[in-house]
């Protein structure tokens, strides 16, 4: 009896752009992609233009690249386009010093991070009734 339930669900389609080489720490990049999750694309896409945060512009270019393979391979409408899912993750952290007073040395870590971004298409709700 479940694999039959299972069988009738419908699988909701995403779509995914990764970047694999975003030169900014993840705890930098975690505020960025919580604020346009759930939101439609074209307005992650404005907040994002006129964010002050130098990473917007890596962010807003996945975005982009997420929406041109919706657009492309699965024929989808670029205006019912959601943010369902953004997140980040640490990759290397280069490593070099600085020379400090009496000989010693102090640590400049330059981390990298990786972010994913899913988009997914929200059909639009038929209204029924006098409210609005």
């Amino acid at each position: 009896m479940n694999k039959t339930k299972k069988k009738n669900r419908k699988k909701v389609e995403t779509v995914k752009s990764v970047n694999n080489s975003i030169r900014t720490s993840v705890r930098k990049l975690n505020p960025i992609l919580k604020s346009i999750v759930g939101k439609k694309v074209d307005v992650a896409m404005r907040d994002l233009q006129f964010s002050a945060k130098r990473i917007s512009k890596d962010i807003r270019k996945t975005i982009g690249s997420a929406v041109a393979n919706a657009e492309n391979n699965f024929q989808y409408d670029i205006d019912n386009l959601v943010v369902k899912e953004a997140y980040c993750g640490k990759k290397i952290v280069m490593k070099r010093f600085r020379p400090r007073a009496k000989g010693r040395a102090a640590p400049i870590l330059k981390p990298w991070s990786t972010v994913t971004i899913i988009l997914s298409e929200v059909k639009q709700m038929e209204s029924h009734g006098t409210k609005s």
